[in-house]
């Protein structure tokens, strides 16, 4: 059974710093680009970070250019979302999924980021 399990949420300070996991369970992980959503409330919801199977090509949505790092480790199969410089609008809950072609996608169940003084 394929699982994807997100961890690292909470609640941090404008300004802050917060590392989302999500953690695979039983699927081929290094096959699978993988990569991070976030839903606000009331908004769809929207690609933040994506990364290639081997960890070698990254993209990101404007809205996390030079602040967020998506990184993997296919050894521990689980991928990151380094997040810094939080402001209030990146509250959302944040998801992960795992795509390849000819596959079924995976998405996780979420962890919830608020981002308040």
């Amino acid at each position: 059974q394929v699982r994807l399990v997100e961890s690292g949420g909470g609640l941090v300070q404008p300004g802050g710093s917060l590392r989302l996991s999500c953690a695979a369970f039983g699927l081929p992980f290094s096959t699978y680009t993988m990569s991070w959503y976030r839903q606000a409330p009331g908004k769809e919801r929207e690609l933040v970070a994506s990364i290639s199977n081997t960890g070698g090509t990254t993209s990101y949505a404007d809205s996390g250019k030079g602040r967020f790092t998506i990184s993997r480790d296919n050894a521990k199969n689980t991928v990151y979302l380094q997040m810094n410089s939080l402001k209030p609008e990146d509250t959302a809950v944040y998801y992960c999924k795992a795509i390849r072609p000819g596959a079924a996608l995976y998405w996780g169940l979420g962890t919830q980021v608020t981002v308040s003084s």
